[in-house]
């Protein structure tokens, strides 16, 4: 029994592996010129947020390192799409908050990947999509309760 289960995981997870890989590969090619997924993963995060983050806050947020992190925004502040200001309470610590251009420019990434995801959804069907997404979720949660 515990073998089958095992086998089960495998094909599982080297589904959602490969999914993924794909997804992210078409998807690349679909953003705006310039923009990577983890840039589109920061703007979208901001927006959604509508509040400031600190880059240890969206490190976690996102499972990367702090270096990562701090590399993507550097790449943000650079295009304009993030502000970073001090923290004036505690000097060590920044604030990142999106910007107008930045939210123009996750909005042209959003319209942009939109069509593609819709095609899938579409393709697979609506019904199947939300008869998964409890599942995958609840995966996430497990995921993130271990780290």
């Amino acid at each position: 029994m515990a073998e089958r289960t095992e086998e089960l995981a495998v094909a599982l997870f080297g589904e959602l592996f490969m999914a993924d890989q794909l997804a992210r590969n078409r998807l690349s090619k679909v953003l705006p010129k310039g923009m990577e997924l983890s840039h589109f993963g920061v703007l979208n995060h901001l927006a959604r947020a509508a509040e400031e983050r600190t880059p240890a806050q969206l490190a976690r947020a996102f499972h990367v390192t702090r270096g990562a992190m701090t590399n993507t925004l550097a790449k943000l502040e650079w295009a304009g799409h993030v502000h970073i200001r001090p923290d004036w309470d505690d000097a060590r610590r920044k604030f990142v908050s999106i910007s107008p251009s930045g939210r123009s420019a996750r909005d042209a990434a959003v319209a942009a990947i939109a069509p593609l995801i819709a095609e899938v959804v579409e393709a697979l069907g609506a019904e199947r999509v939300r008869a998964v997404l409890p599942v995958l979720r609840e995966m996430r949660t497990r995921f993130e309760e271990e780290d």
